[in-house]
């Protein structure tokens, strides 16, 4: 398993982002004086509206990705290329999450902000495909 330390280090990583997008979504939220829950009015120009997508946007993606990079540490797909579809994952999330909470054109929809979705699910698609691979 040590060979895959890199990997793991990178999973937990991941693991980390969704409860650090929480406690930001919620502290941003007492801040307000907001209640916990969905945030009112739904617009990409709301601040504490992006705050709250970005951490459920992180939470969705998670499952997707962890899960095949745990498979695939089991079924013995390269430290290598595990290492390197996880940290690429890892840095077009965390860009991902800057640029929606950043705001502006480039956090709307049909822009960067989706170029950088479709591209980690891409990579989770290459996973998947790398660990079915392995296993059989």
């Amino acid at each position: 398993m040590a060979a895959y330390s890199f990997s793991v280090v990178g999973v937990l990583a991941l693991c980390l982002l969704p409860i650090v997008l929480a406690v930001y979504s919620g502290s941003s939220k007492g801040r307000a004086g907001a209640l916990s829950g969905p945030v009112l009015p739904l617009d990409d120009g709301n601040l504490l509206y992006r705050i709250d997508r970005a951490h459920m946007n992180m939470v969705e993606a998670l499952p997707p990705f962890v899960v095949p990079a745990l498979l695939a540490m089991r079924v013995g797909v390269g430290p290598v290329t595990l290492a390197t579809l996880v940290w690429i994952y890892v840095a077009i999330r965390l860009i991902h999450v800057a640029i929606y909470l950043r705001g502006g054109n480039a956090a709307k929809g049909g822009s960067i902000r989706t170029i950088l979705y479709v591209s980690g699910a891409l990579v989770t698609v290459v996973l998947i495909a790398v660990t079915a691979v392995a296993a059989i």
